[in-house]
């Protein structure tokens, strides 16, 4: 008996460990996961089903004060896929599901609130200095965030116009609070700061696409996309996704 009570009091023990170590694993809601796309997607290949990825471009901070590592993979897959026509436009569904790092996966829910193409990115990362006012080193460039937002690694500062929007680092990593855009369809804000990398803290919908656009499907984790053309998102395309919970089905840009 005593050996009894001594095996159920350990295999309570672990089931316990083992909760704990589970709930520690999961995502807080409106965290911003900042990622570069891996490959290409394109709907008149696409097929449900198939695998997608993206990487974590910038630690990712937790309200614990523990963090996502930069690349960190964010995988999901292809939910649907239907080609343009001359009765419809072509459109794009994906899910993100699930975070991998440290060699365990974890399940999340997501939504899109910013998309930038490749050359959008691209074009973040140079520097507006003059040419010769480009400095040392990286760290004394100055650059624009997709959306607009300045940013002075020399200083730490993220500024729209003369107003401190957030803080850098001297390797670009950009923290901020997400700001409401409510004109571009995205009325949420976040209280605390996020990881942005490239984007500024109002950044919503696409930017640097002719004719895409972001729909929002019924389901928590479905993100879906529509053109008049067939939609082609380049890998090295750069996405700010959002942490949804994972039994919610509106989510709040």
């Amino acid at each position: 008996m005593r050996r009894t009570g001594v095996l159920r009091f350990l295999s309570t023990l672990l089931l316990l460990v083992w909760a704990a170590s589970a709930a520690a694993q999961q995502i807080p809601p409106g965290t911003v996961l900042p990622i570069a796309l891996s490959s290409t997607l394109d709907v008149r290949h696409a097929k449900p089903g198939q695998a997608i990825a993206g990487k974590i471009m910038q630690e990712v901070p937790l309200p614990d004060g523990s963090a996502l590592p930069c690349g960190a993979k964010v995988l999901g897959h292809i939910v649907s896929a239907r080609r343009a026509s001359p009765a419809a436009p072509s459109q794009l569904t994906i899910r993100f599901d699930q975070l991998e790092f440290k060699g365990r996966r974890t399940a999340i829910a997501t939504h899109l609130r910013a998309l930038a193409s490749m050359n959008e990115v691209f074009e973040a990362r140079m520097p507006t200095n003059a040419w010769d006012d480009y400095g040392t080193s990286p760290s004394d460039w100055n650059t624009v965030q997709v959306g607009g937002a300045g940013v002075y690694r020399g200083s730490g500062q993220v500024v729209d116009g003369d107003r401190i929007v957030g803080r850098a680092t001297d390797y670009g990593a950009v923290l901020a609070k997400l700001t409401a855009a409510p004109e571009r369809g995205c009325p949420g804000s976040s209280q605390r700061e996020q990881a942005l990398w490239k984007f500024s803290p109002w950044a919503c919908g696409t930017y640097g696409f002719s004719d895409l656009r972001i729909v929002h499907p019924e389901g928590a984790g479905a993100i879906a996309f529509e053109s008049s053309g067939n939609v082609h998102i380049d890998g090295g395309s750069g996405w700010l996704l959002r942490v949804d919970s994972v039994d919610s089905a509106s989510p709040t840009r």
